[in-house]
């Protein structure tokens, strides 16, 4: 096979090691603050929500606390909503999104559910604008016993001391520099060839190949729909390499990959994507359609109830 260096760290071919994984982690830099954007966020919904910190980041126990917020008053009689953010912690809008729904629309629902919401996974990726964690991991390959993202492990733990969770929402982006970026940085760590790909415009949704709930990612595209447009199918009737199996939805074997769509083993999960170097859509939009995706989905949740 022919390969190509596509990125300036490593050797085509090879995958990297100790000394590669360094180089890269010495070019990333702190481009905006987690304890300036996201923290003071979630500790403005003291009063509403309890504030747990659910870990720290060993990278600075300090700088990276990892906290949750959760429903006041838990009732074990009530299913439980997980919304998780800032997985990959480039993706803002999973992040903000997240925020801004426990902050303006989770209160509607509480007669209905408990909610757990933990806006920021990966704050070293928010802060970096980074899909992986220092060590070039990605948190979200990352979701299974003797994980090597701390960003995962201390994620899982805390979802696994959770009860009867039914729904999770698992907040995405898809961005133009997935293909500049991000999927040259994984060919080169890995040593294979990079073979671009499209990049889909507009929102769609990940179900779980084995639990997909079909009607439930429709309520979210159609609640979605109202916010921003809905992606379209490549020539080929995919989506980011993967069919789309009904309008803006495609499929994922998610425990098998690891991602954080499959840790909580619920009925209703959905992982969105939101796309937002769309001409037009602002960084509310996106934060918009986080929202409206988790409402559509919950309307949905509350009418098999």
């Amino acid at each position: 096979m022919q390969y190509t260096q596509s990125y300036p760290i490593g050797t085509p071919g090879k995958p990297w090691g100790d000394t590669e994984r360094l180089n890269w982690r010495k070019q990333a830099t702190i481009k905006r603050e987690y304890q300036q954007e996201v923290i003071p966020k979630i500790k403005a919904l003291g009063d509403r929500f309890d504030i747990e910190q659910y870990g720290a980041l060993s990278y600075d126990e300090t700088r990276y606390p990892l906290l949750c917020l959760k429903s006041k008053n838990r009732d074990s009689n009530k299913p439980t909503v997980l919304i998780t953010g800032g997985v990959h912690g480039y993706e803002t809008s999973g992040v903000h999104g997240a925020i801004k729904f426990m902050e303006t629309q989770a209160g509607h629902y509480q007669e209905h559910f408990n909610f757990v919401a933990v806006p920021c996974v990966s704050p070293w990726g928010y802060e970096t604008i980074n899909r992986w964690n220092p060590n070039a991991v990605d948190p979200n390959r990352s979701f299974y016993p003797n994980s090597p993202s701390e960003e995962s492990a201390n994620l899982m733990k805390l979802v696994a001391a959770l009860d009867n969770v039914l729904v999770h929402f698992d907040l995405h982006e898809t961005t133009d520099t997935d293909e500049t970026e991000f999927r040259p940085a994984l060919a080169a760590r890995d040593g294979v060839e990079y073979i671009p790909s499209s990049i889909p415009d507009g929102f769609y949704t990940v179900g779980d190949i084995e639990n997909p709930q079909l009607e439930f990612q429709a309520a979210i595209i159609a609640s979605v729909a109202k916010v921003t447009h809905i992606a379209p199918a490549d020539e080929n009737g995919n989506l980011i390499d993967s069919p789309m199996v009904q309008h803006g939805v495609i499929h994922y074997p998610m425990v098998k990959l690891g991602l954080c769509g499959g840790v909580a083993n619920c009925t209703y999960g959905t992982t969105t994507e939101v796309y937002p170097d769309s001409p037009g859509v602002t960084h509310e939009i996106c934060n918009d359609t986080q929202v409206a995706a988790v409402k559509g989905g919950l309307d949905y949740v509350i009418r098999q109830l």
